[in-house]
């Protein structure tokens, strides 16, 4: 395997995760050490010393921050093989092994060098498998399809030579949306299908306990953090959360919340928006609701005089006596010098009407210019907005999360500190208010009405601004929801825990964007469709489709045999009509069958596995 990328947290997370959970022999490819690295590391050093100065506050250390993780990003031990390049040349890939490795990952930020290298890849191994990284959707489709058009004219098996696009935003956006909205389901959400698991406190002693599709996992217990509240995979015992339990296990464990499989539907793909799509003004918002009594009031009178008009004359027809009223109404009709007294009286008054309509036409033209004008620029936060969700930054991920957001019809307010950010456009076309601004500075967080927030999501490329506007956010209001995007896992580990510390009543998370997107592009490179990641507390579960005929572990065995605590579970099955998630448990598996199945990191790699894995402590 051969990782490329950018000196970026996700390509080293991706190494480590094919090195250790996989037992992949990985070639990194990574620029010269200070060329990339040094902006980064400063960053975080400035960061550490502020959550330093936090801990000390609160005189309280956070214990487990003096070691690498289990699943740590760079302690390999020389696992590795890295490659220093400054730019990838065909005679880099050769020195990485590009022509003799099985699947090449292309990680960096910039979709152009992904897309020159995969088509330079592509020239020097044929079937080699590729996962390119890449933020725009449309452009990834395409890319997809041309190369493996490219495969196919060469007569190369589809397998061998696959091509799966992948966007670590949209892999993380789904759990970031989620972890800042209380009762919102987890989703996973990827080619039109969508998966909703629900956190379910522990039941009260004697109540009935609804039962989903399958549980998932059991969430933690420890004296910090009572069950739901955000344990470490690393606790002792049987403290940490428990992935994929036996109803053995969820029967001993009665106190325990767990996260369940509630709910399962098949959604289309979303069309394209029009050319007016999200450009259209509401009546109410184009016209005031004193104008819109002026013209119902001058409607009404124009009836009443009509019906007058109806009763005082011989006319019997509505029509022609409204039609009547409307000619002297604009004064274009001849005057009833020669009528009756009433008709001359009528004529008067709706001469009178006829003028008090002028600034009434007058008036709404003003308003729906302004109106109009005011829908091409960003809006600002309504004076009485509460409950919403603060979210900080409209880069890549922060313009996926506020989608998903809107989607779910979550109150948003933005905030981002360059007006040409990515997400602006998007919250624009969207109609979202948002204040431009730089969160440091005093009083932009008070124009997002952070004082009557539901939540902030922090989700600025930068650790620093990210956890300054958590800790000024909770000076203003300390039973606010938080959820920060830091660097890496284990630092967001130190962050959640120092936060929790020092604000035991709110709800904090903490979430490493390539911890969460990781698992997924190391499914791919294995080629399997990883449909996505579901968080689980610090820990995270993989749903991913699988052909039974590739799988001897699965063929010829019942859906409940198959099943394997702690590794993985059979949660649907692929029919001509659709998916099936009512299955029964002694269902067998046929090599025909296609099936989706939730596996934990390591269970997905014993499947998927090609040599025997290293064992593990």
């Amino acid at each position: 395997m051969v990782v490329c990328g950018g000196d970026n947290a996700l390509a080293h997370r991706l190494a480590a995760e094919l090195r250790l959970v996989y037992g992949e022999q990985v070639t990194l490819v990574v620029p010269p050490a200070g060329r990339g690295e040094r902006a980064q590391a400063t960053g975080r050093a400035r960061t550490t010393a502020l959550i330093g100065r936090i801990t000390a506050a609160v005189s309280r250390t956070t214990g487990n921050g003096n070691g690498p993780s289990a699943n740590g990003d760079g302690d390999s031990n020389g696992a590795l093989r890295t490659l220093e390049a400054v730019e990838l040349t065909d005679d880099v890939l050769v020195d990485a092994g590009v022509p003799q490795a099985a699947a090449l990952a292309l990680m960096y930020d910039d979709d152009e060098t992904n897309i020159r290298t995969a088509l330079a890849a592509r020239r020097l191994n044929p079937c080699l498998r590729l996962v390119i990284r890449l933020y725009n959707r449309k452009l990834g489709q395409y890319l997809e399809d041309l190369l493996d058009q490219a495969a196919a004219v060469a007569g190369l098996a589809a397998a061998a030579s696959s091509v799966t696009v992948l966007s670590d935003a949209d892999t993380a956006a789904p759990a970031l949306a989620a972890t800042a909205v209380a009762g919102t389901s987890k989703v996973v959400h990827a080619d039109g299908l969508l998966l909703r698991a629900v956190e379910r406190t522990p039941p009260v002693t004697g109540a009935a306990t609804r039962r989903g599709l399958a549980t998932l996992a059991l969430l933690s217990s420890t004296a910090n953090d009572p069950a739901g509240s955000e344990g470490s995979d690393r606790a002792g015992g049987d403290a940490g959360p428990v992935l994929l339990p036996d109803d053995d296990a969820v029967a001993a464990a009665p106190g325990r919340g767990a996260l369940v499989l509630e709910a399962v539907s098949y959604s289309g793909t979303t069309p394209p928006p029009g050319f007016l799509a999200g450009r259209g003004v509401p009546l109410r918002q184009l016209f005031s609701r004193r104008l819109r009594w002026s013209v119902a009031g001058f409607a009404a009178a124009v009836l009443g005089m009509a019906i007058a008009s109806i009763v005082t004359t011989e006319d019997t027809s509505p029509l022609h006596a409204t039609y009547l009223t409307l000619l002297d109404l604009f004064s274009i009709n001849d005057p009833a010098t020669e009528g009756p007294t009433s008709r001359q009286i009528l004529q008067l008054l709706a001469g009178l009407v006829g003028l008090l309509l002028l600034p009434i036409l007058f008036a709404a033209v003003l308003e729906a210019l302004g109106t109009f004008r005011t829908a091409s620029s960003l809006r600002r936060p309504p004076r009485g907005l509460s409950g919403h969700v603060v979210l900080l930054g409209l880069g890549k991920i922060g313009t996926r999360v506020l989608a998903r957001l809107r989607e779910l019809d979550i109150p948003v307010v933005c905030v981002e500190a360059d007006p040409e950010a990515r997400g602006v456009s998007l919250a624009r076309r969207l109609r979202v208010p948002t204040v431009i601004g730089d969160v440091t500075e005093e009083g932009v967080l008070e124009a997002a009405k952070i004082h009557r927030a539901h939540a902030l999501l922090a989700l600025t490329s930068a650790d620093t601004i990210n956890l300054e506007a958590a800790l000024y956010a909770r000076a203003v209001k300390p039973d606010l929801r938080v959820a920060l995007r830091l660097y890496d896992d284990e630092f967001a580990t130190a962050v959640y825990r120092t936060l929790r510390a020092a604000h035991p009543g709110a709800l904090t998370r903490s979430r490493s964007v390539s911890a969460l997107a990781a698992p997924a592009f190391a499914g791919a490179m294995m080629g399997r469709q990883i449909l996505g990641a579901l968080p689980v507390e610090r820990s995270v579960l993989l749903f991913a489709v699988l052909d039974v005929a590739q799988q001897p572990r699965l063929a010829g065995r019942t859906v409940a045999g198959v099943f394997r605590p702690g590794a993985w579970r059979v949660v649907a099955l692929e029919r001509p009509s659709g998916l099936e998630w009512e299955l029964d448990p002694d269902y067998e598996l046929r090599p025909s069958d296609r099936v989706v199945l939730a596996a934990t990191r390591q269970g997905l790699a014993e499947l998927l596995a090609r040599r025997p894995l290293p064992t593990s402590s």
